[in-house]
């Protein structure tokens, strides 16, 4: 690859990530502090972004991969979503703010696959270089959400205001890319987009086990996602009262759990040679079973350090389960239906999934909160009652341990 070209989509996949890094962790402290949100409402903006996931994949697969070029259909959303970013901007009304979120997700969903199709489309050898790639996704998430940190504003408007910039920048840049003309390949039709093909994979016990687990563990990861950093900043507020809230750096504490992520992505090889596929999706499930844990019982001011484990746990839980999920998938489809299995997955997870956790996170919320203060240990229970009984089930039925990576 080309160095100018290695500059143009590594740029490209950094400011993409910027964009949602900006904004999607410290929606629901901003939600709930400035719009007087409740959990239901703070649910439903979050399952705003799952229906778009949703949708995306039919926009991208049956109309802007066929037919437009890709580089400015990414320009077009972006420079659209910077537009509508500044809407949401002046909302002040959570119910309002929910359609306008919508509205913006419909704009932003789509441009996850279309920056990976772009990255892959530029390249001799996707499967070497793409990583190289990618990891400044991670870099930039990193980066945007120490910035918000360092600069207090994890509840203010400047979230979407950075987004709404970035996303402006990025649009700009879209138009620059290597064009990247539509292509009449790849998955056309309704049923080829939720992977009908791969329906046949059912037929194992273990796969469809896996299948329904990696549905059901998107509630607890939606837990995590809504409710980490208003949990953290609660903890903090009452173990130091006198102390200023923007002075606590919760969105840095939240940026090592995409540091740990990374570290353990480069462990998976070697867990998956030494543990098998069963070992590994058993260990993320049991993090994932710990961490809720150290969120509800870690204490600011007495057990900090629960606290920083249950973030930096996120590796495992997100690397071992879901990265690994995908490898697993992937060895079982075979290369028929390897990109119909790996669609029906992502439609499972981070569409059903993460749109019946956001729904239900929202609710549990509400049901434990009383005169504004929220019992977070009750609430964290919640999602790790969820990740223990996937747990039993997988003891039980799941058998298959051949795949490795």
């Amino acid at each position: 690859m080309k160095p100018m070209l290695r500059f143009q989509l590594s740029l490209m996949m950094f400011m993409q990530f910027f964009v949602w890094g900006a904004w999607y962790g410290q929606m629901s402290k901003y939600m709930t502090d400035q719009l007087g949100a409740s959990g239901d409402q703070v649910g439903s903006a979050y399952a705003a972004f799952s229906i778009a996931m949703i949708i995306a994949p039919f926009f991208v697969g049956m109309l802007a991969d066929r037919y437009f070029q890709a580089q400015k259909v990414l320009g077009v959303l972006n420079i659209l979503g910077a537009a509508i970013l500044y809407v949401l901007t002046t909302i002040t009304n959570a119910d309002t703010f929910y359609w306008v979120m919508l509205l913006y997700c419909l704009t932003f969903a789509p441009t996850i696959a279309l920056t990976a199709s772009i990255s892959m489309r530029n390249m001799s050898n996707p499967e070497k270089e793409f990583p190289a790639i990618r990891v400044f996704g991670t870099i930039a998430w990193i980066a945007v959400v120490n910035l918000v940190g360092f600069m207090g504003v994890g509840d203010k408007v400047t979230i979407f205001q950075i987004s709404m910039i970035s996303a402006a920048v990025l649009g700009v840049l879209s138009f620059m890319l290597p064009a990247t003309p539509p292509t009449a390949t790849g998955p056309s039709s309704f049923a080829q987009i939720i992977g009908k093909d791969a329906f046949v994979l059912f037929k194992d016990r273990s796969f469809l086990i896996f299948f329904f687990s990696s549905v059901l563990i998107c509630i607890p990861l939606s837990f995590y996602y809504t409710w980490a950093n208003p949990s953290l900043t609660d903890g903090f507020k009452a173990a130091f009262p006198s102390a200023d809230p923007s002075t606590f750096r919760i969105e840095n504490m939240m940026s090592l759990g995409q540091v740990s992520e990374v570290l353990f992505m480069l462990l998976l090889p070697l867990a998956y040679s030494k543990l098998g596929v069963k070992n590994i999706l058993i260990i993320g499930l049991v993090a994932w079973i710990i961490r809720f844990a150290f969120f509800g019982y870690g204490d600011a001011a007495l057990s900090q350090w629960m606290l920083y484990a249950a973030i930096l746990l996120h590796g495992v839980c997100y690397d071992f389960f879901f990265v690994s999920g995908m490898i697993y998938t992937d060895a079982k489809a075979g290369d028929k239906i390897k990109s119909q299995a790996q669609g029906l997955i992502s439609l499972a997870t981070y569409g059903l999934g993460m749109f019946i956790g956001s729904i239900v996170a929202g609710k549990v919320k509400d049901t434990y909160t009383t005169d504004n203060v929220t019992n977070w240990l009750n609430v964290w229970l919640v999602p790790a009652g969820i990740a223990a009984v996937i747990l039993v089930l997988f003891l039980l039925f799941f058998k298959d341990n051949k795949v490795k990576a």
